[in-house]
Protein backbone atom coordinates (compact mmCIF):
# COMPACT_ATOMS: atom_id res chain seq x y z
CA UNK A 1 0.00 0.00 0.00
CA UNK A 2 1.17 3.51 -0.83
CA UNK A 3 1.76 6.06 1.90
CA UNK A 4 2.94 9.65 2.17
CA UNK A 5 6.33 9.87 3.86
CA UNK A 6 7.17 13.12 5.66
CA UNK A 7 10.93 13.24 6.28
CA UNK A 8 12.44 16.04 8.34
CA UNK A 9 15.80 16.99 6.87
CA UNK A 10 18.82 18.25 8.83
CA UNK A 11 18.02 21.80 7.76
CA UNK A 12 14.65 21.52 9.51
CA UNK A 13 12.60 21.43 6.29
CA UNK A 14 10.00 18.70 5.60
CA UNK A 15 10.44 16.69 2.40
CA UNK A 16 7.52 14.67 0.99
CA UNK A 17 7.85 11.37 -0.88
CA UNK A 18 5.45 8.54 -1.80
CA UNK A 19 6.53 5.12 -0.59
CA UNK A 20 5.07 1.65 -0.83
CA UNK A 21 5.00 -0.41 2.34
CA UNK A 22 5.37 -4.19 2.12
CA UNK A 23 6.69 -7.18 4.04
CA UNK A 24 9.67 -9.13 2.78
CA UNK A 25 9.99 -12.94 2.67
CA UNK A 26 10.97 -13.01 6.35
CA UNK A 27 7.94 -10.96 7.38
CA UNK A 28 9.88 -7.76 8.10
CA UNK A 29 8.26 -4.44 7.26
CA UNK A 30 9.94 -2.66 4.33
CA UNK A 31 9.37 0.57 2.38
CA UNK A 32 10.20 1.29 -1.24
CA UNK A 33 10.59 4.78 -2.70
CA UNK A 34 8.01 5.36 -5.45
CA UNK A 35 7.98 9.09 -6.13
CA UNK A 36 9.64 12.32 -4.91
CA UNK A 37 7.26 15.28 -4.34
CA UNK A 38 9.30 18.09 -2.78
CA UNK A 39 9.74 20.40 0.22
CA UNK A 40 6.57 21.48 2.02
CA UNK A 41 7.59 25.16 2.14
CA UNK A 42 8.01 25.21 -1.64
CA UNK A 43 4.77 23.29 -2.25
CA UNK A 44 2.84 25.81 -0.07
CA UNK A 45 3.18 28.28 -2.93
CA UNK A 46 0.95 25.98 -5.03
CA UNK A 47 -1.22 24.23 -2.39
CA UNK A 48 -2.88 25.66 0.71
CA UNK A 49 -2.10 22.47 2.67
CA UNK A 50 0.44 20.31 0.71
CA UNK A 51 0.41 17.49 3.26
CA UNK A 52 -3.40 17.17 3.24
CA UNK A 53 -3.44 17.44 -0.55
CA UNK A 54 -0.93 14.64 -1.13
CA UNK A 55 -2.44 12.48 1.60
CA UNK A 56 -5.61 12.63 -0.48
CA UNK A 57 -3.64 11.85 -3.68
CA UNK A 58 -2.14 8.74 -2.05
CA UNK A 59 -5.57 7.67 -0.76
CA UNK A 60 -7.11 7.91 -4.25
CA UNK A 61 -4.24 5.99 -5.84
CA UNK A 62 -4.64 3.22 -3.27
CA UNK A 63 -8.38 3.08 -4.00
CA UNK A 64 -7.73 2.95 -7.76
CA UNK A 65 -5.23 0.14 -7.35
CA UNK A 66 -7.64 -1.81 -5.15
CA UNK A 67 -10.49 -1.34 -7.60
CA UNK A 68 -8.50 -2.13 -10.73
CA UNK A 69 -6.50 -4.94 -9.07
CA UNK A 70 -3.44 -3.32 -10.64
CA UNK A 71 -0.20 -2.60 -8.84
CA UNK A 72 2.16 -0.07 -10.37
CA UNK A 73 5.79 -0.97 -9.79
CA UNK A 74 8.98 0.35 -11.23
CA UNK A 75 11.66 -2.03 -12.44
CA UNK A 76 15.24 -0.99 -13.08
CA UNK A 77 16.54 -3.18 -15.89
CA UNK A 78 20.09 -2.58 -14.68
CA UNK A 79 19.45 -4.11 -11.24
CA UNK A 80 21.94 -6.86 -10.39
CA UNK A 81 21.25 -10.01 -8.43
CA UNK A 82 22.47 -9.96 -4.87
CA UNK A 83 24.64 -12.76 -3.53
CA UNK A 84 22.62 -15.70 -2.18
CA UNK A 85 19.42 -14.37 -3.77
CA UNK A 86 16.59 -16.77 -2.80
CA UNK A 87 15.65 -19.17 -5.56
CA UNK A 88 12.11 -19.80 -6.78
CA UNK A 89 9.76 -21.11 -4.11
CA UNK A 90 7.43 -24.07 -4.40
CA UNK A 91 3.74 -23.35 -4.01
CA UNK A 92 2.40 -26.77 -5.11
CA UNK A 93 2.97 -28.20 -1.65
CA UNK A 94 -0.12 -26.28 -0.50
CA UNK A 95 -2.19 -29.32 -1.62
CA UNK A 96 -0.15 -31.67 0.56
CA UNK A 97 -0.26 -29.15 3.39
CA UNK A 98 -4.05 -29.24 3.32
CA UNK A 99 -4.10 -33.04 3.77
CA UNK A 100 -1.33 -32.88 6.37
CA UNK A 101 -3.27 -30.42 8.53
CA UNK A 102 -6.64 -32.08 8.00
CA UNK A 103 -5.07 -35.22 9.47
CA UNK A 104 -3.95 -32.99 12.37
CA UNK A 105 -0.38 -34.25 12.28
CA UNK A 106 0.68 -30.79 13.48
CA UNK A 107 -1.49 -31.13 16.59
CA UNK A 108 -0.05 -34.55 17.41
CA UNK A 109 3.56 -33.38 17.12
CA UNK A 110 2.98 -30.04 18.85
CA UNK A 111 1.43 -31.92 21.76
CA UNK A 112 4.55 -34.10 22.01
CA UNK A 113 6.68 -30.97 21.93
CA UNK A 114 4.77 -29.43 24.86
CA UNK A 115 5.66 -32.37 27.04
CA UNK A 116 9.35 -32.42 26.11
CA UNK A 117 12.16 -29.89 26.26
CA UNK A 118 13.05 -29.88 22.56
CA UNK A 119 15.48 -27.24 21.33
CA UNK A 120 13.92 -27.53 17.87
CA UNK A 121 10.43 -27.43 16.36
CA UNK A 122 9.50 -31.08 15.86
CA UNK A 123 6.39 -30.31 13.82
CA UNK A 124 8.13 -27.93 11.42
CA UNK A 125 10.90 -30.45 10.79
CA UNK A 126 8.26 -33.09 10.02
CA UNK A 127 6.64 -30.76 7.49
CA UNK A 128 9.98 -29.97 5.85
CA UNK A 129 10.91 -33.66 5.56
CA UNK A 130 7.48 -34.86 4.39
CA UNK A 131 6.92 -32.18 1.72
CA UNK A 132 10.51 -32.54 0.50
CA UNK A 133 10.22 -36.35 0.38
CA UNK A 134 7.24 -35.94 -1.96
CA UNK A 135 8.52 -33.12 -4.15
CA UNK A 136 12.34 -33.16 -3.97
CA UNK A 137 13.45 -36.47 -2.42
CA UNK A 138 17.02 -36.56 -1.20
CA UNK A 139 19.18 -37.14 1.84
CA UNK A 140 18.50 -35.39 5.13
CA UNK A 141 21.67 -33.33 4.62
CA UNK A 142 20.55 -32.28 1.13
CA UNK A 143 17.15 -31.28 2.50
CA UNK A 144 18.73 -29.23 5.30
CA UNK A 145 21.21 -27.47 3.02
CA UNK A 146 19.14 -26.83 -0.10
CA UNK A 147 15.41 -27.04 0.60
CA UNK A 148 14.71 -24.97 3.71
CA UNK A 149 14.22 -21.83 1.59
CA UNK A 150 12.22 -23.69 -1.06
CA UNK A 151 8.99 -23.05 0.85
CA UNK A 152 7.37 -19.98 2.40
CA UNK A 153 7.62 -21.47 5.89
CA UNK A 154 10.40 -20.09 8.06
CA UNK A 155 12.48 -23.27 8.26
CA UNK A 156 15.80 -22.69 10.03
CA UNK A 157 17.24 -26.00 11.24
CA UNK A 158 20.70 -27.45 11.61
CA UNK A 159 21.44 -30.99 10.51
CA UNK A 160 21.80 -31.90 14.20
CA UNK A 161 18.25 -30.62 14.78
CA UNK A 162 16.98 -32.92 12.05
CA UNK A 163 18.86 -35.96 13.35
CA UNK A 164 17.56 -35.28 16.87
CA UNK A 165 14.03 -35.01 15.47
CA UNK A 166 14.43 -38.41 13.78
CA UNK A 167 14.95 -39.98 17.21
CA UNK A 168 11.65 -38.45 18.34
CA UNK A 169 9.80 -39.57 15.22
CA UNK A 170 10.93 -43.13 15.89
CA UNK A 171 9.83 -42.86 19.53
CA UNK A 172 6.30 -41.86 18.52
CA UNK A 173 6.00 -43.91 15.32
CA UNK A 174 3.51 -46.56 16.49
CA UNK A 175 1.32 -44.03 18.29
CA UNK A 176 1.32 -41.69 15.28
CA UNK A 177 0.25 -44.50 12.94
CA UNK A 178 -2.67 -45.27 15.26
CA UNK A 179 -3.56 -41.57 15.44
CA UNK A 180 -3.56 -41.27 11.65
CA UNK A 181 -5.75 -44.35 11.30
CA UNK A 182 -8.32 -42.95 13.74
CA UNK A 183 -8.47 -39.64 11.86
CA UNK A 184 -8.91 -41.42 8.53
CA UNK A 185 -11.75 -43.51 9.98
CA UNK A 186 -13.37 -40.28 11.23
CA UNK A 187 -12.83 -38.22 8.07
CA UNK A 188 -13.01 -40.80 5.29
CA UNK A 189 -15.09 -43.60 6.81
CA UNK A 190 -12.32 -46.15 6.39
CA UNK A 191 -13.53 -49.78 6.51
CA UNK A 192 -11.00 -52.41 7.61
CA UNK A 193 -12.85 -55.67 7.13
CA UNK A 194 -10.63 -56.35 4.07
CA UNK A 195 -6.90 -55.63 4.41
CA UNK A 196 -4.12 -56.04 1.88
CA UNK A 197 -0.72 -57.00 3.22
CA UNK A 198 2.63 -57.49 1.52
CA UNK A 199 6.35 -57.25 2.16
CA UNK A 200 9.15 -55.56 0.27
CA UNK A 201 12.72 -54.62 1.11
CA UNK A 202 15.07 -51.67 0.82
CA UNK A 203 18.81 -51.87 0.30
CA UNK A 204 21.73 -50.04 1.90
CA UNK A 205 24.97 -49.42 0.03
CA UNK A 206 27.16 -50.73 2.84
CA UNK A 207 29.43 -53.75 3.21
CA UNK A 208 28.91 -54.82 6.83
CA UNK A 209 25.69 -56.09 8.33
CA UNK A 210 24.26 -55.13 11.73
CA UNK A 211 21.27 -56.23 13.79
CA UNK A 212 18.78 -54.65 11.39
CA UNK A 213 20.51 -54.36 8.03
CA UNK A 214 21.16 -57.93 6.94
CA UNK A 215 21.56 -59.73 3.66
CA UNK A 216 18.44 -61.51 2.52
CA UNK A 217 16.27 -62.19 -0.52
CA UNK A 218 16.44 -58.76 -2.14
CA UNK A 219 13.65 -57.85 -4.56
CA UNK A 220 16.19 -56.01 -6.75
CA UNK A 221 18.50 -59.06 -6.75
CA UNK A 222 21.25 -57.02 -5.09
CA UNK A 223 23.71 -58.39 -2.53
CA UNK A 224 23.71 -55.36 -0.24
CA UNK A 225 22.29 -55.58 3.29
CA UNK A 226 18.55 -54.86 3.36
CA UNK A 227 15.65 -54.27 5.72
CA UNK A 228 12.19 -55.76 5.27
CA UNK A 229 9.03 -53.65 5.37
CA UNK A 230 5.58 -55.10 5.99
CA UNK A 231 2.85 -52.74 4.76
CA UNK A 232 -0.91 -52.97 5.22
CA UNK A 233 -3.38 -50.95 3.12
CA UNK A 234 -7.16 -50.83 3.02
CA UNK A 235 -9.42 -51.60 0.05
CA UNK A 236 -9.11 -47.94 -1.10
CA UNK A 237 -5.29 -48.23 -1.39
CA UNK A 238 -4.84 -45.97 1.64
CA UNK A 239 -1.96 -47.15 3.89
CA UNK A 240 -2.89 -48.37 7.37
CA UNK A 241 0.42 -49.17 9.03
CA UNK A 242 3.95 -50.42 8.41
CA UNK A 243 6.67 -52.19 10.34
CA UNK A 244 10.39 -52.71 9.74
CA UNK A 245 12.11 -56.10 10.16
CA UNK A 246 15.71 -57.34 9.85
CA UNK A 247 16.71 -58.04 6.26
CA UNK A 248 17.00 -61.81 6.73
CA UNK A 249 13.39 -62.14 7.95
CA UNK A 250 11.28 -64.29 5.62
CA UNK A 251 8.18 -62.56 4.26
CA UNK A 252 5.87 -65.07 5.95
CA UNK A 253 7.49 -64.45 9.36
CA UNK A 254 6.41 -60.79 9.33
CA UNK A 255 2.78 -61.73 8.98
CA UNK A 256 2.01 -62.89 12.53
CA UNK A 257 3.27 -59.79 14.35
CA UNK A 258 1.78 -57.38 11.82
CA UNK A 259 -1.71 -58.88 11.69
CA UNK A 260 -1.84 -59.32 15.47
CA UNK A 261 -1.06 -55.60 15.85
CA UNK A 262 -3.71 -54.70 13.26
CA UNK A 263 -6.36 -56.77 15.05
CA UNK A 264 -5.56 -55.06 18.36
CA UNK A 265 -5.41 -51.62 16.74
CA UNK A 266 -8.84 -51.90 15.13
CA UNK A 267 -10.47 -53.79 17.98
CA UNK A 268 -12.15 -55.62 15.10
CA UNK A 269 -14.28 -58.72 15.46
CA UNK A 270 -13.14 -60.16 12.14
CA UNK A 271 -10.88 -59.11 9.29
CA UNK A 272 -9.95 -60.82 6.03
CA UNK A 273 -6.32 -60.44 4.99
CA UNK A 274 -5.41 -60.61 1.30
CA UNK A 275 -1.80 -61.51 0.51
CA UNK A 276 0.35 -63.02 -2.21
CA UNK A 277 1.68 -66.56 -2.20
CA UNK A 278 4.86 -65.52 -0.38
CA UNK A 279 2.76 -65.08 2.79
CA UNK A 280 0.92 -68.37 2.31
CA UNK A 281 2.13 -70.84 4.93
CA UNK A 282 0.56 -73.14 7.52
CA UNK A 283 1.46 -70.92 10.48
CA UNK A 284 -0.19 -67.85 8.95
CA UNK A 285 -3.34 -69.75 7.99
CA UNK A 286 -3.60 -71.31 11.45
CA UNK A 287 -3.03 -67.92 13.08
CA UNK A 288 -5.86 -66.33 11.10
CA UNK A 289 -8.27 -69.14 11.85
CA UNK A 290 -7.38 -69.14 15.55
CA UNK A 291 -8.29 -65.43 15.75
CA UNK A 292 -11.56 -66.07 13.92
CA UNK A 293 -10.27 -64.10 10.93
CA UNK A 294 -10.18 -64.96 7.26
CA UNK A 295 -7.57 -65.10 4.51
CA UNK A 296 -7.32 -64.91 0.74
CA UNK A 297 -3.89 -66.11 -0.39
CA UNK A 298 -2.28 -66.86 -3.70
CA UNK A 299 -0.76 -70.31 -4.12
CA UNK A 300 1.69 -71.74 -6.62
CA UNK A 301 0.30 -74.36 -8.97
CA UNK A 302 3.73 -75.58 -10.09
CA UNK A 303 4.84 -76.39 -6.52
CA UNK A 304 1.51 -78.00 -5.57
CA UNK A 305 0.77 -81.67 -5.08
CA UNK A 306 0.22 -84.02 -8.04
CA UNK A 307 -3.49 -84.16 -7.21
CA UNK A 308 -3.75 -80.35 -7.15
CA UNK A 309 -1.96 -80.00 -10.49
CA UNK A 310 -4.22 -82.60 -12.05
CA UNK A 311 -7.35 -80.80 -10.82
CA UNK A 312 -6.16 -77.42 -12.05
CA UNK A 313 -5.14 -78.70 -15.51
CA UNK A 314 -8.31 -80.78 -15.94
CA UNK A 315 -10.63 -78.70 -18.14
CA UNK A 316 -13.68 -80.24 -16.53
CA UNK A 317 -15.64 -77.80 -14.37
CA UNK A 318 -14.26 -74.54 -15.77
CA UNK A 319 -16.77 -71.79 -16.55
CA UNK A 320 -15.98 -68.69 -18.62
CA UNK A 321 -16.26 -65.30 -16.91
CA UNK A 322 -15.19 -62.34 -18.99
CA UNK A 323 -11.56 -62.76 -20.05
CA UNK A 324 -10.85 -65.84 -17.94
CA UNK A 325 -12.15 -69.28 -16.98
CA UNK A 326 -12.61 -70.40 -13.36
CA UNK A 327 -13.71 -73.25 -11.15
CA UNK A 328 -13.63 -73.89 -7.42
CA UNK A 329 -13.98 -76.56 -4.75
CA UNK A 330 -14.01 -76.87 -0.97
CA UNK A 331 -11.65 -79.62 0.07
CA UNK A 332 -9.95 -80.88 3.24
CA UNK A 333 -6.21 -80.14 3.27
CA UNK A 334 -3.36 -80.54 5.73
CA UNK A 335 -1.30 -77.49 6.71
CA UNK A 336 2.09 -77.60 8.45
CA UNK A 337 1.89 -75.72 11.72
CA UNK A 338 4.80 -74.99 14.09
CA UNK A 339 4.18 -76.49 17.53
CA UNK A 340 7.65 -75.87 18.98
CA UNK A 341 10.65 -73.77 18.10
CA UNK A 342 14.13 -74.15 19.56
CA UNK A 343 16.47 -71.52 18.17
CA UNK A 344 16.09 -71.72 14.41
CA UNK A 345 14.78 -75.28 14.53
CA UNK A 346 11.00 -75.68 14.21
CA UNK A 347 8.92 -78.71 15.08
CA UNK A 348 5.81 -78.91 12.91
CA UNK A 349 2.74 -81.07 12.73
CA UNK A 350 0.07 -81.50 10.10
CA UNK A 351 -3.28 -79.93 10.95
CA UNK A 352 -6.38 -80.76 8.87
CA UNK A 353 -8.60 -77.85 7.78
CA UNK A 354 -11.22 -77.24 5.11
CA UNK A 355 -10.19 -74.81 2.40
CA UNK A 356 -11.78 -73.26 -0.65
CA UNK A 357 -9.60 -73.42 -3.76
CA UNK A 358 -10.29 -71.32 -6.84
CA UNK A 359 -8.43 -72.04 -10.06
CA UNK A 360 -8.62 -69.64 -12.98
CA UNK A 361 -7.02 -69.37 -16.40
CA UNK A 362 -6.26 -66.21 -18.35
CA UNK A 363 -4.88 -66.25 -21.90
CA UNK A 364 -3.42 -62.79 -21.28
CA UNK A 365 -1.45 -64.15 -18.30
CA UNK A 366 -0.38 -67.16 -20.38
CA UNK A 367 0.99 -64.93 -23.14
CA UNK A 368 2.78 -62.77 -20.56
CA UNK A 369 4.43 -65.81 -18.92
CA UNK A 370 5.56 -67.13 -22.28
CA UNK A 371 7.03 -63.76 -23.24
CA UNK A 372 8.97 -63.45 -19.97
CA UNK A 373 10.30 -66.99 -20.26
CA UNK A 374 11.41 -66.43 -23.88
CA UNK A 375 13.40 -63.40 -22.72
CA UNK A 376 15.14 -65.53 -20.09
CA UNK A 377 15.77 -68.33 -22.59
CA UNK A 378 17.42 -65.84 -24.96
CA UNK A 379 19.61 -64.64 -22.10
CA UNK A 380 20.40 -68.25 -21.14
CA UNK A 381 21.44 -69.06 -24.72
CA UNK A 382 23.71 -66.00 -24.75
CA UNK A 383 25.22 -67.08 -21.43
CA UNK A 384 25.96 -70.56 -22.79
CA UNK A 385 27.73 -69.06 -25.80
CA UNK A 386 29.95 -66.79 -23.67
CA UNK A 387 30.04 -67.46 -19.90
CA UNK A 388 32.57 -64.66 -19.32
CA UNK A 389 29.82 -62.06 -19.75
CA UNK A 390 27.85 -63.25 -16.74
CA UNK A 391 28.15 -63.89 -13.02
CA UNK A 392 25.74 -64.64 -10.19
CA UNK A 393 24.76 -60.97 -9.85
CA UNK A 394 23.39 -60.67 -13.39
CA UNK A 395 22.42 -64.22 -14.34
CA UNK A 396 19.24 -64.18 -12.26
CA UNK A 397 16.44 -66.24 -13.79
CA UNK A 398 18.32 -67.28 -16.92
CA UNK A 399 20.56 -69.83 -15.16
CA UNK A 400 17.47 -71.75 -14.00
CA UNK A 401 17.09 -72.96 -17.60
CA UNK A 402 20.71 -74.13 -18.01
CA UNK A 403 21.89 -77.65 -17.25
CA UNK A 404 25.20 -78.20 -15.41
CA UNK A 405 25.79 -74.54 -14.49
CA UNK A 406 27.53 -73.80 -11.16
CA UNK A 407 28.75 -70.63 -9.46
CA UNK A 408 31.58 -69.94 -7.05
CA UNK A 409 29.95 -69.05 -3.69
CA UNK A 410 32.57 -66.42 -2.86
CA UNK A 411 33.18 -64.69 -6.18
CA UNK A 412 29.87 -65.36 -7.89
CA UNK A 413 31.74 -66.31 -11.07
CA UNK A 414 30.70 -69.26 -13.22
CA UNK A 415 32.77 -72.37 -12.49
CA UNK A 416 34.17 -74.02 -15.59
CA UNK A 417 31.65 -76.85 -16.18
CA UNK A 418 32.74 -80.48 -16.31
CA UNK A 419 29.93 -81.14 -18.76
CA UNK A 420 28.85 -78.82 -21.54
CA UNK A 421 26.12 -76.31 -20.76
CA UNK A 422 22.76 -76.70 -22.48
CA UNK A 423 19.20 -75.43 -22.23
CA UNK A 424 16.92 -77.50 -20.00
CA UNK A 425 14.07 -77.96 -22.47
CA UNK A 426 12.40 -80.56 -20.26
CA UNK A 427 11.94 -77.89 -17.59
CA UNK A 428 10.65 -75.47 -20.21
CA UNK A 429 8.01 -77.96 -21.40
CA UNK A 430 6.94 -78.65 -17.79
CA UNK A 431 6.51 -74.95 -17.03
CA UNK A 432 4.57 -74.33 -20.22
CA UNK A 433 1.78 -76.57 -18.93
CA UNK A 434 0.92 -74.05 -16.21
CA UNK A 435 1.14 -70.81 -18.20
CA UNK A 436 -1.92 -68.70 -17.48
CA UNK A 437 -3.17 -70.85 -14.56
CA UNK A 438 -3.46 -69.26 -11.11
CA UNK A 439 -4.72 -70.58 -7.80
CA UNK A 440 -6.31 -68.77 -4.86
CA UNK A 441 -6.96 -70.41 -1.50
CA UNK A 442 -9.34 -68.91 1.04
CA UNK A 443 -11.30 -69.41 4.21
CA UNK A 444 -14.26 -67.47 2.77
CA UNK A 445 -16.57 -70.29 1.70
CA UNK A 446 -19.62 -68.04 1.36
CA UNK A 447 -17.88 -65.33 -0.67
CA UNK A 448 -18.69 -65.73 -4.40
CA UNK A 449 -15.73 -66.83 -6.51
CA UNK A 450 -15.79 -63.62 -8.56
CA UNK A 451 -15.58 -61.54 -5.37
CA UNK A 452 -12.65 -63.58 -4.09
CA UNK A 453 -10.83 -63.18 -7.41
CA UNK A 454 -11.64 -59.46 -7.44
CA UNK A 455 -10.30 -59.08 -3.90
CA UNK A 456 -7.12 -60.97 -4.76
CA UNK A 457 -6.54 -58.89 -7.89
CA UNK A 458 -6.70 -55.84 -5.63
CA UNK A 459 -3.16 -56.69 -4.52
CA UNK A 460 -1.93 -54.47 -7.34
CA UNK A 461 -2.82 -51.55 -5.08
CA UNK A 462 -0.21 -52.45 -2.48
CA UNK A 463 2.31 -53.31 -5.20
CA UNK A 464 1.71 -49.83 -6.62
CA UNK A 465 2.26 -48.36 -3.14
CA UNK A 466 5.68 -50.01 -3.01
CA UNK A 467 6.42 -48.66 -6.49
CA UNK A 468 5.45 -45.12 -5.44
CA UNK A 469 7.63 -45.37 -2.33
CA UNK A 470 10.66 -46.63 -4.26
CA UNK A 471 10.36 -44.45 -7.36
CA UNK A 472 8.30 -41.30 -6.78
CA UNK A 473 9.40 -40.93 -3.13
CA UNK A 474 12.88 -42.30 -3.89
CA UNK A 475 13.07 -44.09 -0.51
CA UNK A 476 16.24 -46.05 -1.34
CA UNK A 477 19.19 -46.30 -1.11
CA UNK A 478 19.24 -45.21 2.51
CA UNK A 479 22.29 -43.52 4.03
CA UNK A 480 21.20 -43.40 7.68
CA UNK A 481 22.96 -45.65 10.18
CA UNK A 482 21.04 -46.08 13.45
CA UNK A 483 17.88 -48.17 13.74
CA UNK A 484 16.02 -45.18 15.16
CA UNK A 485 16.90 -42.96 12.20
CA UNK A 486 16.14 -45.69 9.68
CA UNK A 487 12.69 -46.28 11.15
CA UNK A 488 12.06 -42.51 11.24
CA UNK A 489 13.00 -42.32 7.56
CA UNK A 490 10.35 -44.92 6.78
CA UNK A 491 7.82 -43.10 8.95
CA UNK A 492 8.38 -39.98 6.82
CA UNK A 493 8.00 -42.09 3.65
CA UNK A 494 4.85 -43.73 5.07
CA UNK A 495 3.21 -40.37 5.81
CA UNK A 496 4.26 -39.02 2.40
CA UNK A 497 2.69 -42.10 0.75
CA UNK A 498 -0.44 -41.70 2.87
CA UNK A 499 -0.84 -38.05 1.84
CA UNK A 500 -0.34 -38.89 -1.85
CA UNK A 501 -2.91 -41.70 -1.67
CA UNK A 502 -5.43 -39.38 0.00
CA UNK A 503 -4.91 -36.78 -2.74
CA UNK A 504 -5.60 -39.53 -5.31
CA UNK A 505 -8.68 -40.56 -3.33
CA UNK A 506 -10.03 -36.99 -3.18
CA UNK A 507 -9.82 -36.64 -6.98
CA UNK A 508 -11.24 -40.14 -7.59
CA UNK A 509 -7.88 -41.27 -9.01
CA UNK A 510 -8.31 -39.11 -12.12
CA UNK A 511 -4.55 -38.63 -11.96
CA UNK A 512 -2.04 -40.95 -10.30
CA UNK A 513 0.61 -40.09 -7.74
CA UNK A 514 3.57 -39.67 -10.11
CA UNK A 515 1.61 -37.29 -12.35
CA UNK A 516 0.38 -35.26 -9.38
CA UNK A 517 3.91 -34.87 -8.03
CA UNK A 518 5.30 -33.98 -11.46
CA UNK A 519 2.79 -31.14 -11.82
CA UNK A 520 2.95 -29.77 -8.27
CA UNK A 521 6.74 -29.80 -8.30
CA UNK A 522 6.58 -27.29 -11.17
CA UNK A 523 4.11 -24.97 -9.43
CA UNK A 524 6.70 -22.45 -8.29
CA UNK A 525 6.87 -18.69 -8.06
CA UNK A 526 9.65 -16.14 -8.23
CA UNK A 527 10.05 -12.80 -6.49
CA UNK A 528 9.48 -9.90 -8.89
CA UNK A 529 9.64 -6.76 -6.81
CA UNK A 530 8.67 -5.63 -3.32
CA UNK A 531 6.25 -8.33 -2.09
CA UNK A 532 5.00 -9.42 -5.53
CA UNK A 533 5.54 -12.92 -6.97
CA UNK A 534 5.04 -14.30 -10.46
CA UNK A 535 3.81 -17.88 -10.96
CA UNK A 536 5.10 -19.83 -13.92
CA UNK A 537 3.21 -23.13 -14.26
CA UNK A 538 -0.36 -24.37 -14.62
CA UNK A 539 -1.79 -27.50 -16.27
CA UNK A 540 -4.89 -29.69 -16.26
CA UNK A 541 -3.75 -31.54 -13.14
CA UNK A 542 -3.25 -28.33 -11.18
CA UNK A 543 -6.58 -27.01 -12.48
CA UNK A 544 -8.41 -30.11 -11.24
CA UNK A 545 -6.67 -29.98 -7.85
CA UNK A 546 -7.56 -26.29 -7.56
CA UNK A 547 -11.24 -27.12 -8.12
CA UNK A 548 -11.37 -30.08 -5.74
CA UNK A 549 -9.38 -28.53 -2.90
CA UNK A 550 -10.66 -24.97 -3.30
CA UNK A 551 -7.18 -23.42 -3.38
CA UNK A 552 -6.41 -20.60 -5.82
CA UNK A 553 -3.53 -21.75 -8.03
CA UNK A 554 -4.46 -19.89 -11.23
CA UNK A 555 -3.35 -16.29 -10.61
CA UNK A 556 -0.20 -15.32 -12.44
CA UNK A 557 0.69 -12.67 -9.84
CA UNK A 558 0.16 -12.84 -6.10
CA UNK A 559 1.40 -10.68 -3.28
CA UNK A 560 3.20 -12.25 -0.37
CA UNK A 561 0.16 -11.49 1.75
CA UNK A 562 -2.15 -13.40 -0.61
CA UNK A 563 0.22 -16.35 -0.70
CA UNK A 564 0.48 -16.48 3.07
CA UNK A 565 -3.33 -16.26 3.43
CA UNK A 566 -3.76 -19.21 1.05
CA UNK A 567 -1.14 -21.22 2.91
CA UNK A 568 -2.79 -20.36 6.22
CA UNK A 569 -6.18 -21.41 4.84
CA UNK A 570 -4.72 -24.81 3.92
CA UNK A 571 -3.63 -25.29 7.53
CA UNK A 572 -7.16 -25.27 8.91
CA UNK A 573 -8.36 -28.45 10.60
CA UNK A 574 -11.64 -30.17 9.89
CA UNK A 575 -13.79 -32.84 11.49
CA UNK A 576 -15.26 -34.54 8.44
CA UNK A 577 -14.48 -35.09 4.77
CA UNK A 578 -15.51 -32.49 2.20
Amino acid sequence: MLRLNKEKKKNGRIYLTIQRGYRDEKGKSRNKHIESIGYVDVLEKEYDDPIAHFENVVKKRNEEEAQSKTVMIGINTETRLEEDTPRSKNYGHVIFSKIYHELEIDRFLDNKRRHANYKFNLEQIARLLIFSRILYPGSKLYTQKHLQEKYFDNFQFTIDDIYSALDEFDRHSVELQQYLHENIVKQYGRVTDLIYYDVTNYYFEIDLEDELRKRGACKEKRHDPIVQMGLAVDSQSIPISYRIYPGNTHDSETYLTQTAALKKKFNAKRIVVVADKGLNCGDNIAFNLALGDGYIFGQSVRSGSAELKQWVLNESGYASTGDFRKKSRIIPVNINVTVKQTGKKKTKKKVPIDQKQIAFFSQKYADRSKCKRNELLAKAADLISDTSKYDRAIHYGAAAYIKNIKFDKKTGKIIEPEESLSLDMEKVREEEKYDGYYLIVTSEFDMPDDKVIEAYHGLWQIEESFKITKSTLDARPIFLRTQEHINAHFLICFIALLILRLVEHRINCKYRAARIVESLRQVTCSHVEENLYIFNYFDEVVKHLETVFGIDMTKKYQTLGEIRRNLASAKKHKTSNN
